[in-house]
């Protein structure tokens, strides 16, 4: 699995993420699926599940995680794996990017429903550090708790005035590399 995901970053830099997802979109497997798995189910109790949306959703692990776990009221979003998010969940999937979200479309699409959480895997780290403040702005117009699972250290919500970090935690990989957990609030 680790020199799958070694292989997806090798082809996001050499072929750009767009261009990854336009060819691999309808097979993208996510190689840390366990960990995801485990960090929503022994965070239960610190996240509202009631009414989420699955953001930047893949291949729908986070859905398939919360379906399993009993929730139902769950909505996707991903502008290049939404069809393998419906065949993998069975439910539709919204497509807006980044930069839709942050023009305010998804806001438009949901008028004043609230979610009670919204969950990104695996993807915020790509957004460009120039648009991460409107697009975590946007995001928090239609929730109270953003939730982040990531490998990486970025993004770093923590360093925007009106972010608080509320807890992390993280899940260890066979080689024992960190998947982490991070919940935000709004302040």
């Amino acid at each position: 699995m680790q020199k799958k995901q070694k292989a997806i970053r090798e082809q996001y830099v050499t072929q750009g993420v767009d261009a990854y997802y336009q060819e691999h979109g309808n097979t993208y497997e996510n190689p840390h699926f366990s960990q995801i798995a485990a960090l929503l189910e022994n965070n239960q109790s610190r996240i509202d599940y009631a009414k989420t949306l699955d953001f930047c959703a893949g291949g729908g692990e986070v859905t398939q995680v919360l379906q399993k776990l009993g929730y139902t009221e769950v909505v996707g979003c991903d502008p290049y794996t939404h069809e393998l998010y419906t065949k993998n969940t069975q439910l539709a999937c919204l497509s807006f990017n980044f930069q839709e979200v942050i023009q305010g479309k998804l806001n438009e699409a949901f008028d004043s429903q609230q979610f009670t959480s919204i969950v990104c895997s695996f993807a915020m780290h790509l957004c460009p550090e120039k648009q991460l403040y409107p697009l975590v702005y946007n995001l928090f117009q239609l929730t109270d708790q953003l939730v982040i699972i990531t490998p990486h250290k970025r993004p770093v919500l923590e360093e925007i005035a009106q972010v608080r970090l509320e807890f992390e935690d993280y899940a260890l990989t066979e080689r024992g590399k960190k998947v982490k957990l991070k919940s935000y609030r709004w302040v």
